[in-house]
C-alpha cells in the first residue's frame, strides 16, 4: 500500500513572528493505491472515515493527475490550494515544468495562475505562472 499527503508551505504571521508551516494540499484527504481487497486495511486506520466513491463503492482518481501533482511539487513549481473551479478560460500549458496540463487561468494581483481541478473530489490548487506559456485548450 502506498500513500501520499501532498504538502505545501504557507507563512503565517503570529503577533511578534512569522512562521513557515507545511499545510496540507487537500485538507480531509490523504491518498492511497491500495487493491480493492485491502480497503478494510485502510478504513481500519484511526481518523480515516471513508474512501472516496459513489453508491458504497471506491473510485479512483484518474492514475496521471496525483502523478502530476507529485511531480511538481518535487519541481520548482508551488502549488497551494484554490477554491474549487470548473468554468473559465481553459488554457493548456506549451512548455515549462507544467507542460501539456490543461486548466483554467485566473488573475489575481495582476498575476496569472494556472489552476488544475481534481473532479473526483472537487478540490482545486493553483500555480503561477507566465502567460507566453499557455495556449487555448480545446
Amino acid at each position: 500500500m502506498e500513500c501520499f499527503l501532498p504538502l505545501y508551505e504557507s507563512v503565517r504571521r503570529w503577533k511578534d513572528r512569522r512562521v513557515r508551516l507545511r499545510l496540507p494540499l487537500f485538507p480531509g484527504y490523504v491518498f492511497v493505491r491500495l487493491a480493492l481487497r485491502d480497503r478494510l486495511k485502510v478504513l481500519e486506520i484511526p481518523s480515516v472515515v471513508r474512501l472516496v466513491g459513489f453508491d458504497g463503492h471506491p473510485v479512483a482518481l484518474p492514475e496521471g493527475d496525483l502523478e502530476t501533482i507529485r511531480t511538481r511539487l518535487a519541481g520548482a513549481c508551488r502549488m497551494e490550494p484554490h477554491p474549487y473551479l470548473q468554468r473559465g478560460r481553459r488554457v493548456r500549458v506549451l512548455s515549462g515544468p507544467l507542460e501539456g496540463m490543461a486548466g483554467i487561468v485566473v488573475r489575481k494581483k495582476n498575476r496569472t495562475r494556472f489552476v488544475i481541478s481534481l473532479e473526483l473530489i472537487m478540490r482545486s490548487v493553483a500555480v503561477e505562472i507566465d502567460e507566453f506559456l499557455l495556449g487555448f485548450a480545446n
